[in-house]
């Protein structure tokens, strides 16, 4: 028969969890980020308006919509986080 083995630990004993992005920072990276996704934003729809299908590249919107939707993602995680929901 195989021992039992008991690899519990106590709470004493744990290391607390501590963010890798400090609290107080939170504000900043929304602002900045929110900032850079709605220009993106901006500039994905002023592309869209002003060219014709003759001159639409898929790859540019492809990558100017990608790019927005990394920025405004991350500014939301952070204004969640800002605002205190823990996500």
């Amino acid at each position: 028969m195989a021992s039992h083995l008991d690899l519990s630990i106590g709470i004493e004993n744990m290391s607390r969890y501590v963010s890798p992005v400090n609290p107080a920072v939170y504000p900043h990276l929304t602002l900045v980020l929110l900032g850079i996704g709605l220009f993106f934003m901006a500039w994905f729809f002023v592309y869209e308006v002003t060219s014709t299908k003759f001159t639409r590249d898929m790859f540019k919107e492809l990558l100017i919509s990608l790019v927005a939707a990394v920025f405004l993602g991350f500014g939301v995680l952070f204004l969640l986080l800002w605002v205190g929901i823990y996500v």
